[in-house]
């Protein structure tokens, strides 16, 4: 060991129970490892469960630097022991050791048996992940300039599925060894990617890596299913639930990230059953589990391309020339909400800024200091919702004139309630800690205060690779229902292809609303599929 890993404040790490130990026992083999043993390395395909009994382990990174140790009671890994990734990390044992090792498939199961223990464990592990996340030098190294589009993507693909990574970007000038690294090396050849154990490709695709890692499931050129779903937010995550759970030949596949935009949510305060609010992340994590568990066969990222309409089987095709021939299709891609351009957004999402205003919302606010972000009616309406609430709202838009582009019944509320306008005002800056804002500096210099931010600057829907295969509106979002001439609210111009969630015109944009969406949709598709045969 060299030293500690630095940027990290590991997790506490939770112990099972002397009856969870029990349980263990009779499911695993009892081992004994020596001082200096190594249990798992960087870049292993696969390692136990391991629970320990007597002794201690520390947990290194790729150049020896230690994270964490754990102790009696404790137990090893993170997420990628139940998706199947490769090791990040490495285990080396620092004290004489006695555990039990159990079989990853056998854990998996037990997981979903047992509750408590899943629990504990589930949790532990995600928290681990966050934790990763946050270490330098850990998971993918990923070299390639900001101007290169596929090192965008591969930076954004690495982001939505929460690997551990390290961007080396060779424009900056303090980064003089990547500039030596992709140097000669073609546009076509970006980025330079290597992974955990040394294995290391130029210009590899998204899905080149999450199979390389272990976790992107191989497609095969085609599929029959009997439920595809497209997307893998709430909506996409809900129908996979319900659809496998019970008996559809339910695939999923997501472009990006397992989880959408709710995964990467700091958190949601108004989900049903988490009174204390719920991270994004763990909320998704723990959706993506019970969808395996029912054995839904999730695939990333392969991103859906074009959409063919047939008697019986509708054709969707995808990137790599994939196609699936599903009896049935769930659109869910969502939209993609506008963002500011601002550095460290993210940080305070979920948090203290949001993109929508209700109730809960208002709660929250009630006489704080408050902006809203943009110049449309839905803006002015959020405005006066939460003035209406308490809050001291101020709202902030880039034109000259707020006629321009919003109704006049909601410029006299706007002077009704109290809301200041300010025109010409853009957000340079955000300042706060720990995700709770404190001010905002705008592009004139000017520094404001407030607590709470509200963006509405509009959301653009995931369906341009729609064409004109279902109807949708001025938008681009898909109609259904009533709109789309459908029997039922979810149903699109097309027999047997349905929507659900953000990418539905009219939806309420809402996890918990996508997320029932999607297991109605289920309903929905075993009506079809019974009137089909």
């Amino acid at each position: 060991m060299t030293g500690t890993a630095n940027s990290i404040a590991p997790p506490p790490s939770p112990t099972l129970s002397a009856s969870q130990l029990d349980t263990l026992a009779g499911l695993g083999e009892e081992r004994a490892a020596n001082v200096g043993d190594v249990l798992y390395d960087v870049g292993d395909r696969s390692y136990p469960f391991i629970a320990i009994l007597e002794g201690e382990v520390a947990i290194l990174d790729s150049v020896g630097n230690e994270i964490v140790r754990h102790g009696a009671a404790g137990f090893l890994g993170e997420l990628n022991l139940l998706s199947g990734q490769t090791v990040f990390v490495t285990a080396v044992v620092t004290q004489p050791l006695r555990y039990i090792a159990v079989d990853r498939d056998v854990m998996r199961s037990l997981l979903y048996e047992d509750g408590p223990l899943g629990d504990v464990v589930l949790s532990a592990f995600i928290a681990r992940r966050e934790a990763l996340q946050r270490v330098q030098g850990i998971g993918l190294e990923i070299v390639g300039p900001h101007s290169s589009k596929a090192t965008m993507r591969m930076i954004e693909f690495a982001r939505g599925n929460r690997l551990p990574f390290t961007w080396r970007d060779p424009e900056r000038a303090e980064d003089r060894p990547a500039a030596a690294l992709v140097a000669g090396v073609d546009e076509a050849s970006l980025p330079l990617v290597r992974l955990p154990g040394g294995a290391e490709f130029q210009g590899p695709s998204p899905g080149q890596v999450s199979r390389a890692l272990g976790i992107g499931r191989e497609l095969a050129p085609r599929e029959e299913v009997d439920l595809l779903v497209v997307g893998a937010g709430p909506a996409g995550l809900g129908a996979a639930v319900y659809g496998a759970s019970e008996g559809l030949d339910a695939l999923i596949v997501e472009s990006t990230g397992l989880g959408g935009q709710a995964g990467a949510s700091r958190r949601i305060e108004n989900y049903l059953g988490f009174p204390a609010g719920i991270t994004g992340n763990e909320l998704t994590s723990r959706a993506v589990t019970q969808a395996r568990k029912f054995n839904a066969r999730l695939a990333t990222p392969y991103r859906a391309v074009a959409l063919q309409p047939g008697d019986g089987r509708h054709i969707v095709g995808l990137e790599e020339d994939h196609e699936i021939a599903a009896r049935a299709v769930l659109i869910a891609t969502g939209a993609q909400y506008r963002r500011l351009p601002v550095d460290h957004l993210d940080q305070y999402e979920g948090i203290s800024v949001f993109y929508a205003a209700g109730p809960p919302e208002a709660q929250l606010c009630g006489a704080e200091r408050v902006a809203v972000v943009g110049g449309g009616n839905s803006s002015g309406q959020a405005a006066v919702w939460l003035a209406r609430g308490g809050a001291l709202v101020t709202l902030l838009h880039r034109r000259a004139d707020l006629r321009e582009t919003m109704s006049d019944y909601l410029l006299r509320e706007l002077e009704r309630y109290g809301v200041e306008v300010r025109d010409r005002s853009e957000i340079a800056e955000f300042h706060g800690t720990d995700g709770q804002l404190e001010a905002v500096t705008l592009k004139s210099g000017e520094r404001l205060r407030f607590s709470f931010l509200f963006l509405f600057l509009g959301a653009l829907p995931c369906t341009e690779w729609l064409d004109d295969a279902v109807a949708r509106d001025d938008h681009g979002f898909i109609l259904t229902g009533a709109g789309a001439g459908a029997g039922n609210l979810l149903g699109t111009t097309v027999p047997g292809v349905f929507a659900a969630g953000d990418v539905r015109s009219g939806s309420t944009k809402r996890c918990a609303t996508a997320v029932g969406e999607g297991a109605w949709a289920v309903q929905l598709v075993h009506a079809h599929l019974t009137a089909r045969r």
